[in-house]
C-alpha cells in the first residue's frame, strides 16, 4: 500500500494515458464512429438501403475510375450542389475519394446540410479497388 501512496503522481499518469488511448478510437473518428464504412458495408447500405455515392474527387480521379453509378460532385462544389443532386436527406450518402481522407471532412459538410445518414468510404477507392468490387471509367 505504501508504494501506492508514494507513487501517487505516476499512477495517476499511467491511468491518464491508458484512458486517453482507449478513447483514441472515438476521437479519432470525431466522435460517435458512425461516420466511416467499409467497402463491404457500403455496399449493403446501397443495395438494401439504396444510398446514393457521391465521389468527392477530382475530374481527373473520377475519370480514372469511380464506384460504379456514384455521382461527381468535387469537394469544393459539395456544399453548394449536394441539395440539388440528393434531394431526399434521409437517403443514406457515401462519400468517396481517392484515400478516404478528404471524404471525412465532406462527411461534416453533409452533416451540416441536414444529411445525418452521411459516411466516408473508409480508405477511399483505394480500399474498394483492394476489395475487388467494381469501378467503371
Amino acid at each position: 500500500m505504501s508504494f501506492f501512496i508514494d507513487n501517487w503522481m505516476l499512477l495517476l499518469v499511467a491511468l491518464s494515458s491508458a484512458g486517453a488511448m482507449l478513447m483514441w478510437p472515438a476521437l479519432a473518428t470525431g466522435g460517435g464512429g458512425a461516420a466511416g464504412v467499409t467497402a463491404a458495408e457500403a455496399v449493403q447500405l446501397m443495395n438494401r438501403e439504396k444510398a446514393v455515392v457521391v465521389d468527392i474527387g477530382g475530374a481527373d480521379e473520377f475519370a480514372a475510375g469511380h464506384v460504379v453509378g456514384a455521382k461527381h460532385l468535387p469537394l469544393g462544389e459539395l456544399e453548394a450542389k449536394l441539395t440539388g443532386a440528393v434531394k431526399n436527406k434521409a437517403t443514406p450518402v457515401v462519400l468517396v475519394c481517392a484515400s478516404g481522407m478528404r471524404s471525412k471532412r465532406a462527411v461534416a459538410i453533409a452533416k451540416k446540410l441536414g444529411y445525418e445518414n452521411a459516411r466516408s468510404l473508409n480508405g477511399g477507392m483505394g480500399a474498394w479497388r483492394a476489395a475487388n468490387l467494381p469501378v467503371e471509367k
